[in-house]
């Protein structure tokens, strides 16, 4: 059964990897988020799970 062999498959697979984990990590990190986190808040934001239990 030449499926079992895994001499040419396994090149093929492991340098395929390769270049999906060296190629695409560069992609997606040069998109930036539109909206930084801000740090600097000065006024507690508000508890919103303030709610009067029956």
């Amino acid at each position: 059964m030449p499926q079992l062999n895994p001499g040419p498959w396994l090149l093929i697979w492991l340098s395929s990897w390769l270049i999906f984990l060296l190629t695409i990590p560069p992609l997606v990190l040069k998109f930036k988020t539109n909206n930084p986190l801000n740090t600097n808040q000065t006024t507690n934001p508000v508890n919103p799970w303030n709610w009067p239990w029956p």
